[in-house]
């Protein structure tokens, strides 16, 4: 967690992003100091500076350069000369060298060397001391391999990601906290690689892709004296992040040769977005990808793979923080429309006696609940690892059950309530209160289907079959619905019968 910290604050200090009002005034000298105080936050001894001149409204700073050493991943940029020019309308003209090396040092001594190059790079600085905005616009932005060396084998060869007509807006402010808000958006972004493997006989890892239209937006929050070493206290001192980004479409191909071994294929997405908050309170993350599609071939496959999905998505939340009131909490999961090539399907149903529908998986669950620590100081983790229970659930939902799949789908919702008075009656958990409906269609279309097959023998299906009539009642040819109720009293019904 802290290398990616420390790498994240090591591209803002490579592309710091401006703002925007022309009538602002700010002094060169200024958005300097703004530059050094951000630069506190890869540690004391690891800027260094060749020189300062100051000329008339005009700060030049001499061979810049940033090194981060982490047990993990040890980092070096040589930045180069940058020069702060005050303009007559009272903002600041930031120029950059046009590109600068980075090196990185894994802790297995592999050693990648980078470079960064700027293309048409226009950085603006306006505002006052305690409140700067950074605009950056820029033909291309990108980063190129040079090298790899792995002991005494060198990796050459063209691996490099280019951002195109680049524009972004990125403000500071500065109390008890440093307040970073940045947005920004990207026309393309294009993906290289060709390496020929040093020594091997025509082995090769070859790839590019294509991102269109991407926009990101962020706001975090940065204790003054923040320790990246410590990453475990951030939270409690005030660090907070909340951001994403959305983009309408990428595409994919790949072509490795290595160790006797052969893939080939490529990847596609429609629109495509996440958003992510961090903080003392609550951590939440939402991802959603549509237009899913996929097409594989591998020597260690017998036939090319061809897969698709119309959406995939992943939700979370979770409050983090003591609190006298409820707070909302869910997971989801959107696995939606699955399809597969004849290929695939003929390996387990060569017949084709089941349907080849896609298949779905959707759940998705909310609730409130209550923490009972705030789980983000770590000064109270030895009393939440003794705890039986860190929250104190108040209600739980099934919002959405569907899974469709070879012909059967199973659908249900619930909603249940919970007295935290009462642990005893439930142990471990509170006494719930509510129900919760399944409908099951096709199930016994799909048992006979897979006895046919001979994936299940006659004696293996009558096991569920009595379950489900034990559980379930017809509601027409091949329907089946079950509802699980937990009365205020404590009792348990499984469709009015009562089974506790």
């Amino acid at each position: 967690m802290k290398t990616t910290t420390k790498l994240q604050s090591a591209v803002c200090l490579a592309a710091l992003v401006a703002g925007g009002a022309a009538q602002a005034d700010v002094t060169a000298a200024q958005v300097w100091e703004d530059w050094k105080s951000q630069m506190t936050l890869y540690g004391d001894d690891s800027v260094s500076i060749g020189g300062e001149e100051v000329s008339g409204g005009t700060v030049t700073v001499r061979d810049l350069a940033v090194s981060i050493d982490d047990p993990e991943l040890a980092m070096s940029a040589e930045i180069g000369d940058l020069v702060f020019e005050e303009q007559r309308n009272g903002t600041v003209l930031v120029t950059m060298e046009e590109s600068y090396p980075i090196t990185l040092t894994g802790a297995d001594g592999v050693v990648v060397s980078l470079t960064v190059a700027q293309d048409a790079l226009e950085m603006i600085v306006s505002g006052d001391p305690g409140a700067m905005n950074y605009e950056i616009n820029a033909n291309s932005y990108s980063i190129a391999l040079d090298e790899v060396v792995d002991g005494d084998i060198t990796f050459t060869g063209d691996a490099q990601i280019v951002a195109n007509d680049l524009n972004s807006v990125y403000n500071t402010t500065t109390s008890d906290l440093r307040e970073i808000a940045y947005e920004g958006s990207v026309s393309s972004i294009d993906l290289l690689v060709d390496i020929q493997i040093p020594g091997g006989e025509g082995e090769y890892i070859t790839g590019g892709g294509k991102i269109e239209n991407m926009a990101l937006n962020g706001n975090m929050s940065v204790p003054m004296d923040a320790n990246f070493d410590d990453p475990d206290t951030m939270m409690v001192d005030g660090f907070s992040f909340a951001g994403g980004y959305s983009l309408d479409n990428s595409a994919y191909i790949f072509d490795i040769n290595a160790e006797g071994d052969q893939a080939s294929g490529s990847v596609s997405t429609g629109p495509t977005s996440l958003e992510a908050e961090l903080n003392a309170d609550v951590v939440s993350y939402n991802t959603s990808t549509t237009d899913l599609a996929a097409n594989i071939s591998a020597s260690e496959l017998p036939f090319p793979v061809e897969l698709s999905l119309s959406e995939y998505g992943i939700g979370f939340e979770m409050p983090t923080s003591k609190s006298d009131t409820p707070s909302d909490f869910g997971l989801s999961l959107d696995f939606v429309d699955l399809t597969l090539n004849d290929m695939v399907w003929n390996l387990f149903d060569p017949g084709s006696v089941l349907p080849r529908d896609p298949a779905t998986i959707q759940f998705s669950l909310a609730g409130m609940a209550k923490p009972l620590f705030d789980l983000m100081d770590p000064s109270q983790q030895a009393a939440i690892d003794a705890s039986d229970m860190p929250f104190e659930l108040a209600e739980l939902n099934l919002e959405r059950l569907r899974i469709a799949a070879a012909g059967a789908l199973v659908t249900g919702t619930g909603a249940f309530t919970f007295d935290n008075s009462d642990m005893q009656s439930f142990a471990p958990l509170p006494k719930p209160e509510g129900d919760v409906v399944v409908e099951i269609s096709g199930l016994n279309r799909l048992i006979d289907n897979l006895i046919s097959m001979g994936i299940v023998s006659q004696e293996d299906a009558m096991g569920p079959r009595m379950m489900m009539g034990m559980f379930a009642r017809s509601t027409g040819d091949d329907r089946l619905e079950t509802k699980l109720e937990v009365t205020a009293d404590g009792r348990v019904l499984a469709n009015g019968q009562q089974i506790r």
